[in-house]
Formats: C-alpha cells, sequence, structure tokens
C-alpha cells in the first residue's frame, strides 16, 4: 500500500474505493475523531482559550487503525468534506497522525470517479482559517452551554440546556405563539357573482369578484357584517350588466434556482413532507453513494448538500442542454445558462448548489436501486436543477371587467391559461387554469347568481421545519449545516413540541427559559447579535481575522454579566405562583403552582411531608381530569404525583419502586365522541410518540384522529 485516503465516513469511503487504481487504501474517521471533553469545559479561558481535544472512546480504535495505516503509506489524502465542519475533521487526523510532509489536502463536491481522480490531481494544503472559524464556533458554543446550562438546573431545573443558536430559534417559535395569542379576529366579507353569455348555446358560467360598488373601490373590511352584505347583494341583483373592458397579457412564469440546503429543506417539508433531520439523512445518503446494481456499482447521485451557492458547474450545463435537445427539442434547451444571483446572507463554504451528478440517471431508471424516501427527495432534486435551465413557462393572463348600470358596481373576472410549460414539463408547479369565454366590449352579460361570502382573518401560523428555516436563513442565524441539529436539539429538549399539523409550538418550559434569558441575558437570544456572531466567524474564515480575539470580544461581557445573575435571579419568583387554594390532603398551606420538568401544576409547598399534586391544563388546552385532584393511592392511602412516561402522563404512587401503582391520566378537549357520542374525546400519544385524538370509550369504541377535531 503506497497511497492512503482518508474520509469521514465508511459508506463515502465503500463508494471511492471502486473508482481508484491499486495502489490506494480507503479508510474512514467515522466522524470526529477528536473533541472537547464532555464532562468539563476544556477550555482554558484565562490562556487564550486554548482548548483540550480528546479522542472520543468510541474512536479510539478507528484512530489506532488509521496511524498504523498511515505508517506504511507514502503519500496521505485527507479526502474529507470541503466544509469547514470537514476541513476541522481533516487538521484533528492530520494532528494525530502526526506525520508531516506527505499529506495532501483534496476536495470534492460530487463523489464520482472523473471528480476525484481530478481531485487526487489538484491537491492542496489544509486551510487554517476554516479550521480556526470551525473551532472559533465549537468554542463560543461549549462556553455558552457550559456556563449557561448550570445557572439554568440550579435556578429553573435540572437537565436544561442554553445554546449560542438553539436559544434564538426558541424566542422566533415563543414570539410567534405571543402573536397568535395577541390575535384579534376580524370579520370580512367578499361578494362574487356568476355571470354567463347570454345568446350562446351551453353558455358556461363563470365567477367575477365585485371590486368597486357605487364607484367607490372596495378594500378588504369594507363590508364587515352580514346585513350590509346582504344589503349591496340585493341590490346588486336588481341591476343590468355588460362587459365593460376585455384585456390580455402575457405572463412569464421563471424557474426557481437549483437547490441550496436551506431551500431543499424547506421544499422537502412543504412537498413531501420531510423533517429537517430527514432530509438531511437522506441527502447524505444520496451524496455518499447508493448502489445501483452490478453495472454500475456503488455511485454518488447528488452533490454535497451542504452548500449556500446556486452555482452549477459547466460540466453539468453542457450535460444538460444536450439531455433537453435530445429528449424534448431545441425549444425546452437554452443558448445562455441562465445565471441565479445567490440571496444567501454570509454565503460560504461549498460553491456548487445540490444538483445530480449525471442527468442520466434520471429517477425513473434508478427507482428499484432507491428506498421510496430517496427516491422522492432525489426526483425533486433532479426536477430542480434540471428546470433550472430550461426556458420560463408562458402563461396568457385574461380579465374581463364586467359592470353595472353606468358604473354602479364593477365586478372582474381573472383568466389564466398555459401557452407554452417551458420549465414545468419537468418541475411540477402549481399553475391554476381558469379558462374564460370570449366576449367583447358593451356585450350584455347576464348575471345568474350573486352570492355574499363570509371570511374572518386568521393568526400568523406556526413556524414548521420550512419556514423556521427560511427565518433563520433570513436574519442570518446559524449555516446550512447547522439548522437541521438546531431543530432537533429544540425540540428533544422539550422546548417547543410538534402539534398535529406538524407545527412548532412552545412548551410552558420553552417559554420560561426564552424569558428568563430575554429579562437576563438578551445578548445570548438576540437576533442582530446572534446574526453579527456568524458574520464574526465568516471573517474568520474568509478575512484572516484571529479566532481568539472573536471568542474574547464575546466571552468577557458574558462572564461578567453571568456572575452577577447567579446573585439577582430568584428561583422561587420564576417557578413559584400563590394560590388561595388550601391543600385538600395536608389542610395546612396554600396550594402554589410550580413549574417541573413537564410543565406547570398544582402542589402543597409543604412537600415532602405532604406530596399532593393536582394537574392543569396543558399546553393542547386539554383539561387533565378536569383539574380534579390527584387520586389517593390505594395501597399506601397518599396522594399520588403526576409522571410522564411514554405513552404520555400518568398518576403514580410517590413510595415507587416499593409501590408501583399508577393510573392514567386523560387529558380531555371536553368534546363528545362524533362517532359513539357518548364517549368524550381524549388526547393520545402512539408507541413512536406521535399525538393522535381518541374515544375514552376505547376498546368499545374505535374512533381516532391524527388531526385534532
Amino acid at each position: 500500500m503506497k497511497k492512503l485516503l482518508i474520509v469521514e465516513s465508511p459508506t463515502k469511503a465503500k463508494t471511492i474505493a471502486h473508482f481508484l487504481p491499486s495502489g490506494y487504501s480507503v479508510e474512514s474517521s467515522f466522524g470526529h475523531v477528536r473533541d472537547l471533553p464532555k464532562t468539563r469545559l476544556g477550555i482554558d479561558v484565562d490562556h487564550d482559550f486554548a482548548p483540550t481535544y480528546l479522542v472520543p472512546k468510541k474512536a479510539k480504535e478507528h484512530v489506532q487503525k488509521l496511524i498504523e495505516k498511515a505508517k506504511k503509506a507514502d503519500t496521505i489524502y485527507f479526502a474529507t468534506d470541503g466544509d469547514r465542519e470537514g476541513e476541522a475533521i481533516a487538521w484533528h487526523i492530520s494532528e494525530l497522525l502526526k506525520i508531516k510532509g506527505n499529506e495532501k489536502r483534496i476536495i470534492f463536491h460530487e463523489i464520482t470517479k472523473d471528480a476525484i481522480l481530478e481531485a487526487i490531481e489538484n491537491p492542496r494544503e489544509i486551510n487554517h482559517d476554516l479550521v480556526d472559524a470551525q473551532q472559533a464556533r465549537r468554542i463560543l458554543d461549549r462556553i455558552v452551554g457550559y456556563k449557561l446550562s448550570p445557572l439554568l438546573w440550579k435556578k429553573v431545573a435540572r437537565g436544561l440546556s442554553a445554546g449560542r443558536v438553539q436559544s434564538v430559534a426558541v424566542r422566533l417559535i415563543v414570539e410567534r405563539e405571543r402573536e397568535i395569542r395577541a390575535f384579534k379576529q376580524q370579520e370580512y366579507w367578499t361578494i362574487t357573482g356568476l355571470f354567463a353569455k347570454i345568446n350562446s348555446e351551453n353558455a358556461t358560467e363563470f365567477p367575477a369578484s365585485l371590486i368597486e360598488y357605487q364607484s367607490k373601490k372596495l378594500e378588504k373590511f369594507d363590508i364587515s357584517k352580514k346585513e350590509k352584505a346582504d344589503e349591496i347583494t340585493e341590490e346588486l341583483k336588481k341591476l343590468s350588466y355588460k362587459v365593460h373592458d376585455v384585456s390580455e397579457r402575457e405572463v412569464r412564469k421563471n424557474p426557481l434556482p437549483p437547490y441550496r440546503t436551506s431551500t431543499l429543506q424547506q421544499d422537502a417539508h412543504n412537498r413531501l413532507g420531510f423533517s429537517s433531520k430527514q432530509t438531511m439523512m437522506l441527502a447524505q445518503q444520496l451524496y455518499e453513494g447508493v448502489h445501483l446494481g452490478n453495472h454500475r456499482g456503488a455511485t454518488g447521485l447528488i452533490t454535497y448538500m451542504r452548500t449556500d451557492s446556486t452555482t452549477l458547474a459547466n460540466k453539468f450545463i453542457v450535460q444538460a442542454k444536450n439531455y433537453l435537445e435530445e429528449r424534448f427539442g431545441n425549444s425546452y434547451s437554452f443558448t445562455k445558462p441562465r445565471v441565479f444571483k445567490n440571496k444567501a446572507k454570509g454565503a460560504q463554504e461549498a460553491h456548487e448548489a445540490i444538483r445530480p451528478t449525471d442527468i442520466a440517471l434520471e429517477p425513473d431508471a434508478i427507482k428499484e436501486h432507491l428506498d421510496p424516501r430517496q427516491y422522492r427527495l432525489y426526483t425533486l432534486i433532479w426536477q430542480r436543477a434540471l428546470g433550472s435551465l430550461m426556458p420560463s413557462a408562458i402563461m396568457k393572463s385574461t380579465a374581463i371587467d364586467i359592470i353595472g348600470n353606468e358604473g354602479s358596481a364593477l365586478f372582474r373576472a381573472t383568466g389564466n391559461r398555459i401557452v407554452f410549460d417551458g420549465f414545468l414539463k419537468i418541475y411540477p408547479a402549481k399553475v391554476e387554469e381558469v379558462e374564460l369565454p370570449k366576449v367583447s366590449k358593451q356585450e350584455p352579460i347576464n348575471l345568474s347568481n350573486v352570492e355574499p361570502k363570509q371570511h374572518f382573518t386568521e393568526p400568523p401560523p406556526r413556524y414548521n421545519d420550512a419556514s423556521l428555516v427560511k427565518e433563520l436563513e433570513k436574519r442570518g442565524i446559524g449555516r446550512p449545516s447547522t439548522y437541521a441539529p438546531t431543530i432537533e436539539t429544540v425540540v428533544n429538549r422539550r422546548y417547543v413540541e410538534r402539534d398535529e399539523e406538524k407545527r412548532f409550538c412552545p412548551t410552558e418550559m420553552g417559554e420560561l427559559v426564552n424569558n428568563l434569558l430575554e429579562k437576563h441575558f438578551p445578548n445570548i437570544v438576540d437576533y442582530n447579535f446572534t446574526a453579527e456572531m456568524e458574520e464574526n466567524l465568516d471573517a474568520i474564515a474568509e478575512k484572516h481575522v484571529p479566532w481568539t480575539s472573536v471568542v474574547s470580544d464575546f466571552y468577557g461581557p458574558f462572564a461578567k454579566q453571568l456572575k452577577i445573575k447567579y446573585e439577582e435571579i430568584d428561583n422561587k419568583e420564576l417557578l413559584e405562583t400563590k394560590t388561595d387554594t388550601v391543600c385538600p390532603s395536608c389542610k395546612k398551606h396554600n396550594l402554589i403552582i410550580r413549574m417541573g420538568k413537564f410543565g406547570k401544576f398544582l402542589g402543597c409547598p409543604g412537600f415532602p411531608e405532604c406530596a399532593y399534586t393536582e394537574a392543569i391544563a396543558d399546553t393542547h388546552g386539554a383539561i387533565e381530569n378536569n383539574a380534579t385532584p390527584a387520586p389517593i393511592c390505594p395501597n399506601c392511602k397518599v396522594a399520588m404525583i403526576r409522571k410522564d412516561g411514554r405513552f404520555g402522563q400518568f398518576f403514580g404512587c410517590p413510595n415507587y419502586p416499593d409501590c408501583k401503582h399508577t393510573e392514567r391520566i386523560e387529558h380531555k378537549l371536553n368534546m363528545h365522541c362524533p362517532e359513539c357520542e357518548t364517549g368524550e374525546i381524549v388526547i393520545k400519544r402512539s408507541r413512536k410518540g406521535k399525538t393522535f385524538y381518541g374515544c375514552n370509550k376505547y376498546p368499545e369504541c374505535k374512533y381516532a384522529s391524527w388531526k385534532k377535531p
């Protein structure tokens, strides 16, 4: 063995291995080979924030194997991913191997034979600016997590954590929930008329909206009551109508740019229902290689999936042009490729959009080798990349204005039809076609019906995976590689949860922690401050700014603030609220509202002598046992306490494990079952932790629904 090529993933290693001639050995580091210690800060804040790196226990065997292989190699290639994380992994491996002079860094954005061989022909050195940028991010995140989390443990509850980006994501979700709660619904009405040509057999009716009444343009809330809507409707029925104007215009619908990390996550959620974590996991599999049978073997199907770029390689552009001309003809091809302006704030790292490595690998042609989710995501990427180079779709937009009795009312009907489908032939998008009849100016027309319709304004929607990623990117918070893990962290920490529509709502604990950080550590959850920090990290990579100065500028004020807050924050003020209700168990104390790990509950301040607790309405608005007192354990004759288990909350004996008596808690919606009409709808949790709604008379009544009734 003369040459050793090291990557971070065993799947990637397997794919690359069959592209290389004999004399090469391809090995995997199985991810990170060094990291900060888990049980302590691992950063010397008094000596330029020098980090202490350790080899994790699970990586020691792989590291030893790499060291032995490296001793026998003439040349070592570090072929880890081309972003900051990959650069840092290459540097850490280099530091562990301690072999200088025969190591080379190679970069490729797709795992294909041509890309690998070209990279080997054009090696470079490890980019220490990228390494420093990643190191600074890791150290900043460690400082915030390890310095702020203990304060939350002491003042709120054990097991909590804070994070430089995760806390800002929670703030976004909490603020949206505040907007929803503060929202005041407004009523408004619209009026639609159904018209038809008078002298036409089988005349098709078409709708038109009232846009002016009595020479006044109607604004959204001008018709705010049913009485006014009915009054106008009756007047409209008395009028005679004619065509006032007919206009046509050509509308071009341009294709969207090829996917970046954030837009892929957004589209995969909106079109396929994938979470950000699922999307990145599947994209990683497509990038690292899928076995396409004996003829092709393991093949990387897409380019690197963590990227801010919308640029496409010339090789792919030529490939796409030939494919379009052969498959669909010249009218669907291009003479000059479309160039998209990069809208990502602080765009950096990989320099190409997400695209298929070979346009000839049509999704349906390789479907049998992909699992269903891989196939759906690959299809989306393939269609989007090819469609981005195709001509615009051309639409003919028609508007018919219909006037009643010399201008006392004006209706407008709009139509739309596709003249040339262009990129829509490949990349399907929702385009509603509405055909209108051919009419002429001044032509009399018949009003066959007119109907008012009631509407109500709606609060802003909760964030979902797609809209949260979009908002984080718009504000310059986080980077492509951080969106999915950030979302997963705040869900796993139970600061937010997904509702029945897969949208994020904050838990009581999430709101409490956010409110504490907003009040006492405003910089940590400040959008502009966090975005500026991302720009500072970019400056380390791009402008050679010393990473220690960036960390030092943050740490000084933060450490001073932290010391003050340890003394200033009163945890009883945060976690307890007095009530006028006497404890029904001991009758010595008034109950207090407490904040526990799983939310608010009523409890006796005489604990542990008195362990009485009582449930409070949960975050779904359900009432637990109609807020009745906790039951008494039939074995121990003491009030039971509320616990959280695999299938939701339940009452358990405080003497567990000596007494294992439990009773189920029903989260009622105060709604009768629509099927049996005698039971009540309760919130339940499936074996996989997913919320659903069912009848409390189960198994007599088997009504169940994923959607909230």
